[in-house]
């Protein structure tokens, strides 16, 4: 699925609101700027994201990259150049590929299956949803408010247990104790 946002504003919003594999993003947008929405991104929910942007000074590049874009491409570009850039982000982060593996563990995205150790690990629909989070924002700590809203759709308004028991459930039948790591106040992380 593909989304655009006329301005920052509505950017952050779907930002918010969904997780994406990638984001093409200009310096140059109104209300909030490319900088700051990039800035908000990686508090939020760190996505890979290329500049596509009419600013190419050196300056503007470097601020770009040590902000944390993973690449920078100044307009006017062929459409080539962009789409193999898309793909070399997507190679890096592992996002472009169907199958995933982790250990002993492979998922595949499309068919929504899971194997250990090349033996099928029943999950139920949201284990998945909440286990391909869990893998696209590795290493990252994820509050508990997020991963509630972007597993089961609805804010958490009252203390529930529902998401620690899909986590315990996870934990057991990946046999991965170690990696889904408790994060004290805030929530969960995939540590690799």
């Amino acid at each position: 699925m593909c989304e655009t946002a006329e301005d920052g504003e509505v950017a952050a919003n779907l930002l918010e609101k969904n997780v994406y594999d990638l984001v093409l993003l200009d310096i140059m947008i109104p209300k909030i700027d490319g900088y700051e929405l990039l800035e908000y991104m990686k508090q939020i929910n760190p996505t890979p994201t290329i500049f596509i942007t009419a600013k190419s000074q050196v300056y503007d590049k470097i601020k770009g990259l040590k902000q944390g874009a993973d690449d920078y491409i100044t307009k006017p570009f062929a459409i080539e150049e962009l789409v193999a850039r898309i793909e070399a982000v997507l190679r890096r982060y592992h996002k472009g590929n169907d199958i995933q593996t982790m250990g002993d563990v492979e998922i595949n995205i499309v068919a929504r299956t899971v194997k250990k150790d090349g033996h099928v690990v029943c999950l139920t629909p949201k284990e998945f949803d909440l286990l391909i989070l869990l893998i696209q924002n590795k290493n990252f700590a994820l509050y508990r408010e997020t991963i509630f809203e972007k597993v089961w759709g609805e804010e958490l308004e009252f203390e529930t247990r529902t998401l620690d028991l899909h986590i315990q459930r996870l934990r057991k039948k990946l046999g991965w104790k170690d990696k889904i790591k408790t994060v004290y106040k805030i929530g969960y992380m995939l540590e690799v």
